[in-house]
Formats: C-alpha cells, structure tokens, sequence
C-alpha cells in the first residue's frame, strides 16, 4: 500500500510538472539539428535564447526544441566547437552547423566553489564528460572514469555487487584510513562512510568486504566528473583534500518544452576468470601419483565452484524528465537496478531518485534558488566471503578445496535429497554454507541542499547553501544450526545491526567576476563553511541451545526474527554514539588574469576541527599557481600545426584529519567488572597530517587542436603521519591507544601525460582516439620504526604480516622470506638463509598506469572501447595459499592443478608458510568494456533519438596473475594500517554483456 501511495504521488508530481511547463511557454517553439561540417549531429550542444536563460541540449542524434520569441536570436555553442549564432525571424525550423575550435582550452570545467575556462586554470585538473564515460551498467558512479583520467588508479576491491573500491590520485601516501579523495556532488562535500552496518563473527570470520559509498547515486544522472589533483586545484577544500577531490555534477534541467528520457537494457554475468584446481579425473590420478589410498575417491564428479555460482541477470531502468522557462528549470529522475551477483544468494537492488530545480525572482531575475534532492535505498544480499576469515569460514574457499569426488548432496534414510554435510573434521559442504548462512542489508540515504543567491551585480553574488546527508541502514546475518562450525552446529546464531549517519554543512561564498581595466580581470571567491559529522547505531546478537525449546535449533525461519526468544545469557545487545565532530572553515581564492595571457592564482583555507585538542584545532593551508598562455603572445608561430600552448605551475598545501572522532581526547568504556578501561590517551599536541606538493606542466593543441596533449609532473611529501601508536605493533590486547603525529615522510612522485585526438572526421565515419600514462614512484624516509601490515589469514599463515612501511622502501612494500623453490631430493621448500632472515621482496604499488579509448563511427553505427592496466608491481596471491598444500590431498580437500603438474614433487610433509613464493607480477591490460551502438535516431513524431546498443564489460584481461583478478585490493589492514596489493580469496569478478536502448520523447 506504501508502495503504490509513492507511485500515486509520483504520477501526480510528474503530471503537475508537464501541465506547468507549457503555462510559461508563451513563444514560438523552434527545432532544429545541430551537425558538424561532415553533417553529423552533434549531441549535448547548448542552444540558448541571447539575452535570456532559456535554453536546452540537442539530443544524441542533435536534435533540439527551444521556445523563443520571433525576434531572438538563438546562440549554438559546445566543447571542442566555435559559437553559431542565427536569429529566429518568425521560423519553426532552423538548422546550424558547427565548426571545430580553434580554441583548445575553451572548455569549461568544475572547480572549488565554482566553475572556470580551462583556459584559466592553473592547477592539474582533468574532466570528463558523459559522453566519454565508459559504457556499460555500473553501481557507482567512480566506474564511470576508471582509466580515463591521468595520475589517477581505481582498483575494484572484489566482484562483489555495489562492492567498495580503493581510488588513489598520484600515488598511494595513506599510513592509515582509506586514501581515498574527496568527493563533491553539486556542492556538497561527502563524508566518505557508508551506513551499512559492519558485523563481527558469526562462526565464518570477520569482517566483510565494505560497500561503495556512492551507491546512492545512480550513474545515468551523473553530467560531469572532475578531478582536481595537485594542491594548487585541491587546497580551496584544505584538510578534507590530501589524497584529491573529485566533484560530480549531476545532470540539470534545460528551458523548453517537457523532454522526457528513457533508458533501459539487460545484461548477463559469468564469471570472469576461474581458479584452476583438480577435476574428478584429475583428483583420482594424483591420488595414484602421491601413493595415496583410494579412501579419499568418494566416486562423484562435482564442481563445487560451479555450483555455488550462476549466470547472474542484470537489470537497469531509467526515466528523466525536463523542462521549464528561463525562471524555472526542473529535472526529474527515477532508477531502479536489479543486479544479481555471480554467488548465488547475492546482488544488490537498488532504487534512485534525483529532483533539481533552479529558480529566478523578480523582475531583474538577481534573486535565485537552486533545490537538489537525491533519494536512494540499496538492499544488498552479502555471501559468506569475508576479508580475515580462515579459509575454512570462506565460501569461496570451501569451494576450491572440495573434493570432486564427492557428492554435495546425499539421500537421506528416507530417500530425500540432503546436504552431505560432515561432522567432524573440518571439511565444509560449500553448498550447505551457502544455504544456511543468509546476510541481508538495506541502506536508505537522502542527500538534499537548498541554495537561495542574490546577484547584486553583474559581477558580485551571494550564496548560501544548506546540506544534509543522512543515512540509515540494517544488516540481518544468520547462520543456520545445521552447518559444522564450532559453536554454531545445532545451536545457530544471528545478529541485527543498525547504523545512522548525518553529515550538515552550512556554506556562505561572495563571488566577485569582473574586468577590472581593459586587460586585468579578477575572479574571487571568499567564504565560510560549518561541517557537523554524527554517527551512532546498534549491535544485538544471539545464539541457541539443542536443549533449550526456544533454541534457534528448532526454527526452520531466518533466526534473526527469533533472537528475542533465546536465552537471556545467549544474548548480546550493544549500542554507541560516537562524538560529534565540527569543521569550522574560512576560505578565499584569486584568480588574475591579464591580457588572456598570464594568470596568477592564490588560494588560502584555514579550518579547525572539533577533533584536535585546543593548541592544535586550526590549520592553515595556503596554494599558489601561475600559467602563461604562450599561444597568445605576438612571436607565436601560428600555422596549422601548433596552435595552443599553455604552461603551468603551481604549489600548494593541504591536510588530513582521517582519524576516529574523539580520538585525541581520553575516553574510557565499562568492563563487565564494573570497572573502566582505557580506551585512548589525550594527545593535545596531535597536529594535521601536512601534504606539500608542487606541480608543473603544460597544455598542447596541434592539427587545428584536433590533437590535444596535456603533461604534468607531481611531487608530493606527506609529513606529520597521523598513527596510533600502541604498546606493540600488532596491539597488544586491551592496550590503550595514542594518536601521535610521526616524523616520517612519504613521497610520491611522477609524470603523467594525456593525448586525446580527433583522427578522422567526415559525414560518414570519424574516429577518436585517447590515452593516458603515469610514471610514479614511491618511498618512506624519516620513520623512526617499521610498522607491519598485510596480515594474513588461512592455513600456515594466521597472524602473519607480510608488508611493511620502513624508511627507503616504498609504502606496503612486500617483507617476506625469499623463496627459492622445491628441493628435488626432499620435495621441501627453501628459502633464503634458510627461512630465519625477512627480505624486501616486491612492490605493490604500480609503476605505470595506463588508460586507452577509442570511438569509431560509420554512418549510424559506433563501437567504442576503453582498457586499462598496470605495470611494474607485485600482486600477493594469498588465494593460492587456500590450494597450494599438497598434504590438503591426503585429507580429503582439493589442490591447485599447478601443483599437481609441477615437475618437481612436493612432499606431504613441506609446510605452508609466508614467503615470495606467493608473489607474482601484477602487470595487466583489461579490455574494460566495449560499446556497439547503432542510433536509429528518430522514429515518428513521438520517438527521438532512438540507440540501440549491446556492451560487454571485463571481456578479457592480458596478464600472468594467477588468481582471479589482477585488479584487486582486498583489505588486510592491521590495526587500521591499510594494505595494498594482497588477493585473498574474493568474490570473483563477473564478465558482463548488456543489450539496451535509449531514447527521448
């Protein structure tokens, strides 16, 4: 009933909004296309009414509709092309065509607190536009860029549906916390949390790979992304900046009559790459080749990976419409995505709205308001696949050890189909895991800002905007009695969490834009902003006897509804509110520009957060940058091969307070004793973590700027490490923590470069072609003491770290024993000084990365594709790990087939342990999606612009990693000390092909 009051209510809104666009249309409408000189439309040119803020965007197939006057003249313009102007003259008909531009630098980009030409830029800034996303249905929006922008590395951290991803921009400098950037939507600074609740063990590990805090967004509503990467572009945002921004600008409303956009495809998931172990045959014969008994041949054939995954459905559904005068814009969406995932009993449904509106008041139009409002819940189906668990509480693992010979499911005595599930022992029935555990989430989040301004000229405004994000989520985990875990067989267990968050943010900006003589202009920004954080929520647990009647032994229903009923001593309940914290923030930003030729830009923040103690609360962080524009000067050689260049350089310097509020303050909590323990230390001389960095580079247009090159060379030094400094690296248990400002550095430095070109360009076919490489390098310097991280799980190896961060090596580097093969005569492994001595042995951290794309057109039809990779590091294959002990045979599990089929036979006594032996090369080029598009453009008077397309995304990956994904970053922090570079049993990525269609109305 809920349900279809919602849908009521929306019908009426959208009815409302098509009645009340007209009313204010009182003009001519005029349409038209827009093509380039080879006659091709082009789409997402803005037609405007000169002199008003009536406007609109041509289609995919350029075409347009706009309501104008009989005298107006209307003005065509787009990125890459000159302006067209043509006047209206009493027509309903005018066609226009665009030329390329000779500008290369005309393109006008999101920064801080307001927009500017990249021409005027004089930081490191790159965007890209929807046009140039890649292809394909995606969770969250960060997938939408992944290999397209220089400098930066957007690793999926599993295949897991709607699963989180680690996002570095110029290099890995995170000691603790997530590294991860900044992100803006339409003004709103994100938090970066997810208020998906976590859950501790329930008798298959710990904790589970983390979601995506994007998700509330839909992708088809994203217009632009922008990325601001050194410290002259970020430090306008100071503390919140240190590892980059990226600002995502949601689609807007255009002026004209109603436009309503639909979208819709389906798509199906395999899985991309599997784990080759031994098959039933396989298995038999290496029963025979170790001189092992025919006990362990249970006389099946099963693939327990085969079972526990299938081909998984995809699908998305999109509906916009737009419309309104030149006093009231709107835009409305909805979106719903139905994603199961390649593990049975796993996916992700979501479902999206965005409504955004700006107004004008009075008659001079200088009172405005812009309302944005973003609704969005995603439930999520979880698998038993977690990030610590030993390899006997993985799902994934369970199945890679099973052996193929014998049967997951068994008659009972009565002739019925049954779980082979064995008590004893530690074999787990795979399937049976699968279907007792059950792991549920629902995240709702509402993300809304209203953001009244008053024009007092035409070169001074005012604006206010008032923010919140708030988030609400539930997480229902049980385990069934039935499964053969300790403390869970014949007993169960379940758990109920709840978490909410509220991030408010109050910003006051005065905008200055004006000629301040013939040559000198100035654009200026000065400002105020007040950030309030809270986060609270609750854990209840509980578990069930055989003997007790009221046990989870006898329901046959998903415990959590039961946990009431259990004994009151089987019960956990537990609740927190963590401290609020507050940012106080006062910002300005100059920008000068003399004769279009040099511009000089200085920016200054000054924040104080509630999280420090008084003598440190406030931090100041300054940036300076400078361009020349060189193409403009008189002695520039202007033919048509060199026709823009731009120089660039800048510096700049931000913070970092990523650490848990209340963190640097004393705080104590409740033993069961009644006694109080020590939680934390005050430290009120803890400091901001200070990122420096400079920057230079230069912007190039060639070949009538149909060929575009942008280079850059960074250099970044993180100083003053915000770390937790315990009584022993790992924690001692119970010990107290003090958060403390390290004397170490981390430095990251490197090239990037970026050649967009428009190769061909005629009426039927033209051809684009993109790249983009950087060169980085990595070390630490000035650390007093090594911290450990990388900590390990599963057989021989619990509680063992293997990555390090130690002064002249880089960050997370590998810190291991130095594997030197099996010997033949004793089929035992060894090592470098037999074992005892640890030794730098490889780099997680990528030396190059790189991204391609290309668009070919024909006619009507397009094939776009997009790759990326990385190169030069090392990737952990703890995944091999779970299959590579020959003695696993002996006792019933299951072996990799490279173990089996090495020359070299490996004795049932040599034992698993850490070492390089599990490093393998992390180089790869992944086919990322590809696009075939055909665009049938208009059908009848009611159909526009109608595409039809089918994408294939992850289609093939050139590597020699062996496990399942070269692009991986499972989490094996230490005590908050991130890793990186380490591949553990994951939930597998999915290969995707998608068939889908758009059109307008």
């Amino acid at each position: 009933m809920r349900k279809l009051k919602i849908v009521k209510l929306t019908t009426y809104v959208v009815a409302f909004l098509l009645f009340l666009t007209p009313a204010f249309a009182q003009n001519r409408t005029v349409s038209g296309t827009v093509t380039d000189q080879a006659g091709k439309g082009i789409p997402g040119v803005t037609v405007s009414v000169k002199g008003t803020n009536t406007s609109t965007q041509t289609d995919a197939t350029g075409v347009y509709r706009i309501i104008a006057a009989d005298n107006a003249t209307l003005v065509f313009t787009s990125v890459g092309y000159g302006a067209s102007e043509l006047k209206v003259d009493g027509r309903s008909s005018i066609d226009a065509s665009l030329s390329p531009s000779n500008d290369n630098l005309s393109e006008v980009v999101v920064i801080g607190y307001g927009t500017a030409r990249k021409k005027d830029l004089t930081g490191a800034v790159s965007t890209v536009t929807e046009k140039n996303f890649n292809k394909g249905v995606y969770t969250s929006p960060d997938q939408l860029i992944q290999g397209k922008v220089s400098g930066v590395q957007i690793t999926n951290n599993s295949g897991t549906p709607g699963g989180a991803s680690t996002i570095k921009i110029r290099g890995n400098s995170a000691l603790t916390g997530s590294g991860n950037p900044l992100f803006v939507v339409d003004g709103v600074a994100l938090d970066g949390r997810s208020a998906r609740p976590g859950l501790g063990d329930l008798g298959v590990g710990g904790s589970n790979p983390g979601t995506n805090p994007l998700n509330f967004l839909n992708p088809s509503d994203i217009a632009s992304i922008d990325v601001l990467k050194d410290a002259s572009a970020t430090a306008i945002y100071g503390s919140r900046a240190a590892y980059g921004v990226v600002i995502i600008t949601t689609k807007r409303g255009q002026s004209g009559q109603p436009r309503i956009d639909f979208g819709t495809s389906i798509g199906f998931s395999n899985v991309m790459k599997k784990i080759e172990v031994l098959d039933a045959s396989q298995f038999r014969q290496a029963l025979t080749y170790y001189g092992l008994t025919n006990a362990n041949d249970k006389g099946g054939n099963v693939n327990a990976f085969d079972e526990i995954t299938r081909r998984g459905v995809v699908q998305n559904y999109n509906v916009g419409i737009s419309g309104g005068t030149e006093n009231a814009r709107f835009r409305l969406s909805l979106g719903a995505l139905n994603q199961e995932g390649i593990v049975r009993k796993t996916g992700i449904k979501k479902y999206t709205a965005n409504f955004n509106a700006q107004l004008k008041f009075l008659e001079s139009r200088n009172l405005g308001l812009d309302i944005n409002i973003i609704p969005s819940q995603y439930q999520e189906a979880i698998a038993p696949i977690s990030n610590n668990a030993g390899s006997r509480g993985s799902l994934i693992g369970n199945a890679l050890q099973w052996n193929p010979t014998e049967a997951l499911i068994v008659k009972n005595s009565r002739g019925q189909d049954s779980l082979n599930v064995v008590r004893g022992g530690d074999l787990i029935n795979p399937l049976a895991l699968q279907r007792a555990f059950d792991d549920n989430s629902r995240v709702t989040t509402i993300l809304a800002s209203i953001s009244p301004y008053f024009k007092f000229t035409n070169w001074l405004e005012y604006r206010f905007l008032y923010s919140i994000n708030y988030g609400t989520g539930t997480r229902r985990t049980s385990l069934q009695n039935f499964i053969n875990f300790n403390d869970v067989l014949d007993i169960g267990r379940a758990r109920i969490a709840g978490a909410e968050l509220t991030t408010q943010q109050l910003t006051h900006t005065l905008n200055f834009n004006r000629a301040l003589t013939s040559s000198l202009h100035l654009n200026a920004v000065i400002g105020y902003e007040y950030t309030k954080y809270g986060n609270k929520g609750y854990d209840m647990g509980g578990y069930g006897q055989a003997t007790d009647p009221g046990g989870f032994g006898n329901y046959g229903l998903d415990y959590t509804n039961y946990i009431q009923y259990s004994n009151p001593t089987n019960r956990t309940i537990s609740s927190f509110v963590d401290p609020n914290s507050e940012l106080q923030s006062y910002f300005a930003r100059t920008v000068f520009n003399l004769q279009d030729k040099y511009l000089l830009t200085a920016t200054i923040r000054r924040d104080g957060s509630s999280k420090f103690g008084a003598s440190s609360r406030y931090g100041n962080f300054p940036s300076f940058g400078a361009a020349w524009i060189v193409s403009k000067e008189d002695f520039f050689p202007h033919n048509d091969v060199l026709n823009t260049l731009k120089f660039r350089a800048g510096w700049g310097k931000t913070g970092n307070q990523e650490f848990p509020a209340g963190s640097a303050v004393a705080r104590w909590s409740f033993n069961n004793g009644g006694g109080l323990n020590p939680n934390n230390a005050f430290n009120d001389q803890l400091g901001w973590q200070t990122d420096k960095q400079w920057n230079i580079g230069f912007d190039l247009g060639l070949l009538n700027d149909r060929v575009s090159v942008v280079v850059d060379y960074f250099n970044k030094n993180t100083s003053k490490l915000l770390f937790p400094s315990e009584p022993a690296q790992p924690a001692a248990p119970g010990g107290t923590v003090k958060w403390v400002n390290l004397d170490g550095n981390i430095i990251n430095k490197g090239l990037e470069a970026a050649v967009n070109a428009s190769i061909v360009q005629q009426k039927d076919f033209s051809w684009d072609f993109g790249a983009n490489a950087t060169f980085m390098t990595n070390k630490v310097t000035g650390l007093s003491s090594s911290i450990n991280t990388g900590g390990l799980s599963g057989q021989g190896s619990s509680g063992t770290t293997i990555e390090v961060i130690r002064n002249n090596l880089p960050i997370n580097a590998f810190f291991t024993r130095q594997y030197l093969g099996i010997d033949k005569a004793t089929g035992l492994a060894s090592y470098t000084e037999g074992g005892d001595v640890l030794y730098f042995v490889g780099n997680p951290n990528p030396k190059t990365l790189l991204g391609l794309s290309t668009t070919v057109r024909f006619q009507k039809l397009t094939l776009s594709a997009n790759a990326n990779g990385a190169f030069g590091h090392q990737i952990y294959n703890e995944t091999l790990n779970n299959v590579i002990n020959v003695g696993s045979i002996n006792n019933g599990k299951n072996i990799a087939l490279s173990v089996y089929q090495n020359p070299v036979k490996e004795s049932f006594a040599n034992p698993v342990t850490a070492s390089s032996r599990f490093l393998e090369s992390g180089n790869y080029l992944k086919l990322t999606n590809a696009t075939l598009s055909y665009a049938l453009g208009n059908v009848g008077r009611i159909f526009k612009g109608i595409n039809v397309y089918v994408t294939g995304q992850n289609l093939f990956v050139i590597t020699k990693f062996s496990g399942f994904d070269p692009e991986v970053n499972v989490d094996k922090n230490v005590n908050g000390v991130p890793s990186v570079g380490i591949e553990y049993i994951p939930y597998p990525s999915a290969r995707t092909v998608t068939f889908g269609v758009n059109f307008s109305l």
